[in-house]
């Protein structure tokens, strides 16, 4: 289920942004102690970010309605500025096609919120999950960047296109 971050999500949240798991394509964990004085109260509570529940319990989140900013490589628009698809699970939610739910669930309503309006994904090309999820939901290479020190995969997704 996509729903609304909640107060009862903030220790999730936590652990999300402190997890070396999570963050080891990421640019590495926060500090737990510094995340336990900066996240508030009801994290996460801004529009196009979706707290993944399972039997209410927050297992990630969705981000969809961010922007690509233009000083940063990779872009399908010549004004830039496309939406952008990002999401973090704990590790005990990976391999049970959770993300792939989820994010199919989200860019459905992406696309019927905003037709015809390309999203775009980047990813480390070392990340095999982030990877295998990118063609699942269907996005298509549009190029491979160096950027934060490592060769970045970068893929657009259109309504157009059926999820594989």
């Amino acid at each position: 289920m996509l729903r609304q971050s909640e107060a009862w999500d903030r220790a999730a949240f936590i652990e999300l942004f402190a997890s070396e798991e999570v963050h080891a394509y990421l640019g590495g964990p926060r500090p737990r102690e510094e995340l336990e004085s900066a996240v508030p109260e009801v994290p996460g509570r801004r529009p196009g970010l979706f707290v993944v529940a399972l039997n209410g319990a927050m297992i990630g989140t969705i981000t969809l309605l961010d922007r690509r900013g233009a000083e940063r490589p990779g872009h399908v628009r010549p004004e830039a500025g496309e939406a952008e698809l990002g999401y973090m699970f704990l590790p005990e939610a990976w391999g049970r096609g959770y993300a792939a739910e989820a994010c199919a669930a989200a860019l459905d309503w992406f696309a019927g919120t905003f037709p015809g309006e390309p999203v775009v994904l980047c990813t480390q090309t070392g990340n095999n999950r982030s990877m295998s999820l990118a063609a699942k939901l269907g996005f298509t290479e549009v190029q491979r960047f160096e950027e934060w020190g490592a060769e970045q995969w970068f893929g657009v997704w259109s309504s157009d296109a059926p999820f594989g």
